[in-house]
């Protein structure tokens, strides 16, 4: 497997327009994209940080992950996401080593991205994301 680059690290937030103001106001980060993604539950605005994006996410519903995940740990780090090439077959390798995954195959994510998920239980309690910018191939 060949992690090319930290692609974002996702921040669950309960009131995205107010983070959204916080990042930019304070930070003095620019919000280069609003996005909702209906299958995840979420929405979600980016920030670019040199090449790493910051994913801001919002549940947009009382029973998505997000709201789910601050409910028990509150607001904060939801995830570290690595870009990868050929992310079907670092599903496979993950899984021949035995990891545990959220996700066997890929499914789209925010900018277009093709994601999965490592259950924490087999990162050390962190949530990881692979990711791969088909657009780039």
């Amino acid at each position: 497997m060949e992690i090319t680059h930290i692609e974002h690290i996702g921040i669950a937030v309960s009131n995205l327009s107010e983070a959204i103001k916080f990042y930019e106001k304070m930070m003095g980060l620019k919000c280069y994209s609003i996005e909702e993604v209906p299958d995840q539950k979420v929405k979600t605005a980016f920030f670019m940080v040199g090449t790493t994006k910051i994913e801001l996410l919002e549940s947009t519903e009382p029973d998505g992950p997000i709201r789910n995940f601050i409910s028990k740990k509150g607001e904060g780090i939801h995830h570290i996401a690595f870009a990868v090439n050929k992310i079907e077959n670092v599903l496979q390798e993950l899984e021949s080593k035995e990891v545990k995954l959220i996700d066997k195959t890929p499914r789209k994510g925010a900018e277009g991205l093709d994601i999965a998920f490592i259950n924490p239980k087999s990162s050390y309690g962190v949530l990881i994301e692979v990711c791969e910018d088909k657009k780039l191939l």
